[in-house]
């Protein structure tokens, strides 16, 4: 029987919680050198502040940045009935991410519109897991796959997970927007679909 998105949702947040710190630091170190070769100085690019177990970190984001590199960050919020609002984008400059809902970390104000992601050349977009074809599995709001249709046809849509979370099959739904690419630790960014 195929497992349901919260199944492998689970299964995943429960391997990430297990990691040491030590390959922690070595994935993300890893994961900062991709980062270093997959993007060009006087790029503009869409990436994340990481919660939690999320592969990467706030120095990846702020070298970016130290490389010349226009770097917007997320910005969620939902409407006044509850319903998560297409992710608005905020310039990072390093050093001054404010707190925000859920736990996040974003830049203050003045923020991008949605539609800011049509300018960009990459999003790199938190991910409990990828596969092949370019199903992306994240923690079910659903702020990127509100926020990713307005991106430009050749954005690259890259999905950073662990190399354990590329897979050969993820359930998905119609609404779900398909990555182009995964970033893993060891294999780099890697081609979906």
């Amino acid at each position: 029987m195929t497992p349901t998105k919260s199944e492998v949702r689970a299964a995943i947040l429960a391997a990430r919680r297990s990691l040491s710190r030590q390959t922690r630091e070595r994935e993300t170190a890893d994961l900062a050198w991709h980062l270093e070769v997959t993007v060009e100085p006087g790029t503009t690019v869409c990436a994340y502040v990481p919660v939690g177990s999320e592969p990467g970190s706030v120095t990846m984001v702020d070298q970016l940045v130290a490389r010349k590199v226009t770097v917007l960050l997320p910005v969620a919020r939902q409407d006044a009935d509850g319903t998560p609002l297409p992710l608005q984008w905020g310039r990072h400059t390093p050093g001054e991410l404010v707190d925000a809902p859920f736990g996040l970390r974003e830049p203050a104000p003045p923020w991008l519109p949605a539609d800011a992601v049509a300018t960009v050349a990459v999003v790199f977009v938190p991910a409990l897991a990828v596969d092949r074809q370019g199903a992306r599995l994240g923690r079910g709001a659903g702020y990127y796959d509100r926020t990713l249709p307005l991106a430009a046809p050749d954005t690259l849509l890259v999905a950073v997970v662990r190399d354990e979370e590329l897979v050969d099959h993820l359930p998905s739904e119609p609404h779900d927007v398909r990555m182009t690419h995964a970033l893993t630790p060891h294999r780099g960014l890697v081609v979906l679909g």
